[in-house]
């Protein structure tokens, strides 16, 4: 803060008359004192900036950390409830399906991914402290990127990273490869046993399309849809016709050293109603982002879609009814589960689109670092359709949303007594729970 003291010296160091036409020849008795500032040179103070684009989540936070060819990669997951049940188990089932080298239609490297738990859980209970779950790389091969250090991948990442880092890990991609994928898998299969512990919900996510091969909308039922049916075959198509399809058209243009993308289509089952935010925060919106960060999307839609566009409003308006048990629901789900930003109850239903794969065999035009122009057939070993293995990645990515939301609802909504008229509680209750008179706790 500036000080200030009274004086008859001029003001900043300027003479009594400048800028005062007439004061000088005033009598001096008749003159103002003059006001003078002394300015304290203030500290400037460091700017802060916190690492950015590595971390999601509000109250349900999530880094991932690590690069595709070195020593490992993994996440540090923060706000998990304590005194839940967790093992590496429960993360691996999911980073088993997440893993390269799994079928022939993906990419041949071979890691077994396997995880470990390094902090946040005692005794097979979670702590309530940071979860560090950490992977090893174990088949790295980084002669296969030499060329990559001088010239750009077409469609890649490493243009862009130059661009704006001046400096990337060229091996495998770095960062921008797939394999940073792993701590929100990891991640996820915690937020995923929270959701099912919590209230019953469900993530499940299946390919619905490869390259020109589409599933039917009709084809899966959303109601009775299980894992076991997703897991049934190595591209995750829950249809055994449509599934063979999709495995040969990857198989023909796998042997061409080329690539092709599909869609991914996810469901949410048994979702809490009311999770989300009005206007900047909608749940739709939040999954969008989420999903939207996984390598190589390039879509997204939601309920009807963009096929909604061709209805009236009154052949895709959702109408209300009361059903057997009391409950507010919705006779169609056009509006995939979310009205107004919040979880409705109804099945949350979403398609997410996947591009080809960047890295191809073929011969393909492109520039060096130094500017020059060149040909360029890309080496290392990657997937000649994401697809199958981004099934698991899309479930992690929803369910961190929906814990985070969770999180935020319960928070506001539930910590005084609810209206009863209006709200049920969130949890499902367990059986010891349920009374004779079959009343809910608020």
């Amino acid at each position: 803060m500036a000080s200030s003291s009274l004086s008859s010296k001029p003001f900043l160091g300027a003479s009594p008359t400048d800028g005062l036409s007439g004061l000088g020849s005033m009598p001096s008795d008749l003159r103002t004192p003059s006001i003078q500032f002394l300015i304290r040179p203030r500290t400037l103070k460091k700017l802060q900036v916190q690492a950015a684009g590595s971390t999601f989540g509000t109250h349900f936070r999530v880094t991932t950390y690590g690069e595709s060819h070195g020593g490992g990669v993994g996440c540090v997951i923060d706000g998990v409830p304590p005194r839940r049940p967790l093992s590496e188990a429960d993360l691996q089932g999911d980073l088993d399906r997440r893993r390269p080298g799994q079928s022939r239609i993906t990419t041949p490297r071979k890691e077994t991914d396997t995880c470990k738990i390094l902090s946040g859980v005692f005794e097979g209970v979670t702590t309530g402290t940071p979860i560090h779950v950490f992977v090893p790389n174990t088949d790295q091969r980084g002669h296969d990127y030499k060329e990559m250090s001088l010239a750009y991948r077409p469609s890649h990442a490493d243009a862009t990273y130059d661009m704006k880092y001046g400096v990337r890990a060229v091996q495998g991609g770095g960062r921008s490869s797939a394999r940073e994928t792993i701590g929100r898998v990891a991640a996820g299969a915690v937020a995923k046993k929270i959701l099912k512990d919590f209230s019953g919900t469900e993530v499940l996510a299946y390919v619905s399309q490869v390259h020109k091969v589409v599933l039917p909308q009709d084809v899966v039922d959303h109601d009775t849809l299980t894992l076991d049916q997703i897991e049934s075959n190595i591209v995750r198509c829950p249809d055994p016709e449509y599934a063979d399809k999709m495995i040969d058209a990857i198989d023909k243009i796998r042997v061409k050293g080329d690539s092709i993308g599909g869609i991914v289509t996810c469901i949410v089952r048994n979702c809490p109603r009311g999770l989300g935010s009005p206007v900047f925060d909608k749940l739709e919106a939040e999954f969008a982002k989420a999903v939207l960060s996984l390598p190589a999307t390039k879509g997204f839609e939601f309920g009807s879609g963009f096929a909604g566009t061709f209805l009236t409003g009154s052949e895709h308006n959702d109408e209300f009814f009361v059903d057997d048990h009391k409950s507010i629901r919705t006779r169609t789900n056009r509006s995939g589960g979310i009205q107004g930003g919040l979880s409705n109850g109804e099945i949350i239903n979403m398609r997410i689109a996947f591009k080809p794969t960047a890295t191809i065999g073929k011969k393909q035009h492109t520039v060096t670092r130094d500017k020059h122009e060149i040909d360029l057939i890309a080496r290392g070993r990657h997937d000649p359709c994401v697809v199958p293995r981004a099934v698991p990645m899309v479930e992690a990515m929803v369910a961190l949303v929906l814990v985070d939301q969770l999180m935020a609802h319960y928070a506001q909504c539930n910590l005084f007594p609810l209206n009863e008229d209006l709200q049920v509680p969130l949890s499902v209750p367990r059986l010891e729970e349920v009374t004779e008179t079959a009343s809910l706790p608020l």
